[in-house]
């Protein structure tokens, strides 16, 4: 039976690794190799992303997974709930680490926002 700070701990821990693998820079290496984002810039000042994947097949269902924060988010979910029901000794400290990191995102965001 999962505990309802497990279930908070488990949340923002895969909102934390969902948002790592997806959109933040030093994941980068991960995403290249199977696709591309490039943003353009309309003349009337709008940016648009465009997303290029790479290779066909596995490659490309791969680009189209890591781009995907709702498919890679269900993945990370997973991993993070086995992880911890089979091998909490080393999933736990990892989970928290991540819970604290969202966090702390969510607190500089809101920060931001009335700064």
């Amino acid at each position: 039976m999962i505990t309802w700070l497990s279930f908070v701990l488990l949340s923002l821990a895969a909102f934390r690794l969902t948002r790592l693998i997806v959109y933040d820079k030093i994941t980068g290496f991960l995403r290249a190799p199977f696709f591309e984002r490039e943003e353009k810039i309309f003349p009337d000042g709008t940016v648009e992303e465009v997303i290029s994947y790479k290779g066909t097949g596995l490659r490309r269902w791969i680009g189209e997974l890591l781009s995907c924060h709702w498919c890679v988010g269900i993945w990370v979910s997973i991993l993070l709930f086995i992880g911890l029901h089979f091998f909490s000794t080393v999933f736990l400290p990892i989970i928290i680490i991540l819970a604290v990191a969202a966090v702390a995102a969510i607190i500089e965001v809101i920060v931001s926002y009335f700064i």
